[in-house]
């Protein structure tokens, strides 16, 4: 997400109500729900988190240790122990 100058894309008057109740700080202006995108939707993130998740899983069923893990993938290892719960409960069968 870029930032773009107010002045170039609202009209004048539409610019000098919002300069009533911010002027000249950084706003963020969300998206209309039925627009929005789910996490990962515009990346490939969500598929290679699940594919990492997986196979800290397999390790872990291997008999790596949750602080192995945690070392290995450079996350905490309460981040460790809620892939090996989701994974417990089939996620990543």
């Amino acid at each position: 997400m870029r930032y773009k100058n107010a002045k170039d894309i609202l009209p004048p008057d539409v610019l000098a109500l919002i300069q009533q109740y911010t002027d000249g700080e950084y706003i963020y202006v969300p998206r209309v729900a039925k627009s929005r995108k789910s996490w990962g939707s515009s990346t490939d993130a969500k598929t290679q988190t699940l594919e990492r998740n997986k196979e800290i899983y397999s390790k872990y069923r291997n008999g790596r240790k949750a602080g192995e893990l945690a070392y290995e993938y450079y996350l905490s290892e309460k981040s460790i122990q809620r892939i090996i719960t989701l994974g417990n409960k089939g996620l990543y069968m």
